[in-house]
């Protein structure tokens, strides 16, 4: 289990960027971070596809995905970025394009997933949502999302699906067993216990394993350690 501790608040695409060079040092060093050890972990899963959620809303884990996205991009790698969060996606927004056919119209065989995915450079690729369907957690748990998977995988070196709050809804548990794993993100004096002790239960249950935890929003006056001591020691006992 790796953490990484993010010193940043979560704001638009425009001034949160690991691309704009005003974002502090440790932050862009973070995400370098991230991207290393996820590099290792996939060399070796079953698959290079990742989902990223958190416990609850509000924790930052689609802006969290985009860095992700563009840490690997930067690399010279295809990145393909999934807005799987059907009820609220953002991704669009954080972006700067349009949400039209996306996932959802794709899974109700109403899109060709070639038509629906934007280019944002030359190596990061993007698949918005779509149109809000009225049963995304039976999209994400159907066949067809799982071809949609095997098909576009090979095509990129990382596929990044950022998904609803698994404390919230199910959608997360569904599509992430088509995964290598899930990236959780988890505030600093945000997220309690409780939420984290959730999260891992239901990826037990089903079988998922949490390939990391971004601690996001450190600041210089967050205690140590603050809150995740029992998280920490969970995995080193497991």
């Amino acid at each position: 289990m790796s953490f990484f501790k993010l010193k940043n608040k979560e704001s638009s695409y425009s001034d949160m960027s690991v691309q704009n060079k005003k974002i502090p040092f440790a932050v862009v060093e973070s995400y370098k971070a991230i991207r290393a050890n996820l590099t290792f972990l996939l060399s070796s899963a079953k698959n290079n596809i990742v989902v990223v959620t958190s416990p609850n809303s509000g924790e930052g884990k689609s802006t969290t995905a985009v860095n992700m996205a563009i840490a690997f991009s930067q690399l010279g790698e295809r990145v393909l970025l999934i807005d799987a969060d059907m009820r609220k996606s953002t991704l669009h927004k954080k972006l700067k394009t349009e949400n039209g056919d996306g996932l959802s119209n794709i899974l109700a065989g109403m899109a060709d997933v070639n038509d629906c995915i934007t280019k944002i450079n030359d190596n990061l690729f993007f698949l918005p949502s779509g149109r809000i369907p009225p049963n995304p957690s039976e999209l994400l748990g159907s066949v067809e999302f799982e071809k949609l998977l095997n098909m576009v995988s090979p095509n990129y070196n990382c596929v990044i699906i950022d998904t609803p709050p698994m404390n919230v809804v199910s959608d997360t548990i569904v599509a992430a067993s088509h995964t290598a794993g899930i990236v959780l993100v988890v505030r600093d004096r945000r997220t309690h216990n409780d939420d984290i002790r959730r999260v891992i239960d239901s990826a037990e249950f089903a079988g998922i394993k949490i390939l990391g935890a971004v601690i996001n929003g450190v600041t210089q006056s967050s205690p140590r350690g603050y809150k995740y001591d029992y998280y920490s020691k969970y995995y080193k006992n497991h």
